[in-house]
């Protein structure tokens, strides 16, 4: 019963479809766990699945849900993950704007940008979700706990924090090239014209 769990999980593991008004939500499935309840009469099966579903674009989310079958548990899981999406800004579109650290519970996971042709260098969980997110240069250690559940909601609680240097500017109220200084501009030049 289990074989056929995981052989299921794989089989669905990566599958496209597009309801939200054309956009095309791409959903991987992190984990697939089985879980047993002991009643009078013996053991009752059931499974736990763990999902990550994205755009690709900017936007992505988690969900996890249990379900006597396995579709099923990936269903409940999907339509979870796909209400409590997250828009996450990214710079030129492939990678972070800055650093971040997250934590959740004793998940502890540390996102680094990277320059473009990195990659995504990140272990099982953290993966799906950056390509799920469509981010493809990252560099990501998880810290603390190995636990999928754990690993996802750390790194999402890493993403919330992510700030794109428009918005920080706006929030400052002041000019985004205030914020980043001139690029044309030498050290010694910003100095002088600094003091």
């Amino acid at each position: 019963m289990a074989r056929e769990a995981r052989e299921g999980g794989r089989r669905d593991r990566d599958r496209d479809r597009g309801h939200d008004g054309g956009d095309e939500i791409i959903d991987k499935l992190v984990t697939i766990n089985r879980v047993a309840k002991v009643v009078k009469g013996g053991r009752r099966f059931a499974f736990a699945a763990l999902v990550v579903v994205g755009d690709q674009k900017g936007r992505v989310g988690y969900g996890a849900g249990k379900a006597r079958e396995v579709p099923e548990a990936i269903r409940k899981a999907t339509e979870r993950a796909r209400r409590g999406m997250i828009r996450v800004p990214m710079k030129e579109g492939r990678t972070l704007h800055h650093d971040v650290h997250g934590r959740f519970g004793a998940g502890d996971v540390i996102l680094r940008s990277a320059s473009a042709g990195t990659g995504i260098i990140a272990g099982g969980p953290l993966r799906a979700v950056f390509e799920t997110l469509g981010i493809g240069d990252v560099v990501a250690k998880s810290l603390g706990s190995r636990n999928p559940h754990n690993m996802v909601k750390a790194t999402f609680a890493a993403l919330a924090q992510c700030a794109s240097p428009r918005s920080v500017a706006s929030r400052r109220g002041k000019k985004v090239s205030d914020l980043l200084g001139r690029r044309d501009a030498t050290p010694a030049q910003e100095a002088t014209d600094a003091g």
